[in-house]
């Protein structure tokens, strides 16, 4: 064993007995960000499924998969922290994902809570802006350039956001407005917006508005 080997043995050895333990590298800190996108893409699925198939909302599948993908979100924020050396810097300037990553929705639940239809369908949203903030940052490691990677994070955003807010008005719409039929409806709609054409699916309740 080479002498420049058992310096690093005797460091990591020191540093794991002082009681601070090893930071984790980049490649693992890089696998975690591909895990979170992952459990976005999940949780995505889920309130789609919820909200599509027309049954109950948010059942007990949903708030399960919600929790383990909050959970997932606050493990990845304290793995960063503790990779930053547990800084104040680093957790005031990251507070806004840890907020974002608490199971708001569990929470009212387990306490009995009943809330409105807007207030429930908002705490939500929640955990998916979180998700979509870690899928932007993936989209930035994807594409090299700096312009690109611009115009890639601007098209992503685009895209999530429209879909999200043919969700919404689905939901929303689908009871009242005679003239939705059907989750494609909704799609063109929100996408019609964006391009500031218009629908001619006009809104009836007031979150559709």
């Amino acid at each position: 064993m080479s002498a420049d080997s058992v310096s690093r043995f005797v460091a990591g050895s020191s540093a794991s007995a002082s009681g601070y333990p090893l930071r984790p590298g980049p490649r693992f800190l890089q696998i975690l960000g591909v895990i979170k996108v992952l459990a976005g893409l999940l949780l995505l699925v889920a309130i789609s499924w919820e909200v599509i198939a027309g049954g109950e909302h948010f059942s007990r599948p949903y708030l399960a998969v919600q929790f383990v993908v909050c959970l997932l979100f606050l493990c990845d924020f304290f793995v960063r922290w503790g990779a930053d050396g547990w800084s104040l810097r680093f957790f005031w300037r990251n507070l806004f994902y840890l907020l974002l990553s608490v199971p708001y929705l569990n929470i009212v639940s387990w306490s009995g809570v009943t809330l409105s239809r807007g207030a429930a369908m908002l705490l939500g949203l929640v955990p998916l802006l979180r998700a979509f903030l870690a899928m932007t940052i993936v989209v930035g490691w994807l594409v090299g350039n700096r312009v690109r990677r611009l115009l890639a994070a601007y098209i992503f955003t685009v895209v999530v956001f429209t879909y999200i807010s043919a969700l919404i008005f689905y939901d929303y719409e689908l009871p009242v407005n005679p003239h939705l039929h059907g989750f494609g409806n909704a799609l063109w709609w929100a996408w019609m917006n964006v391009t500031t054409v218009g629908a001619a699916i006009f809104p009836v309740t007031a979150i559709g508005k």
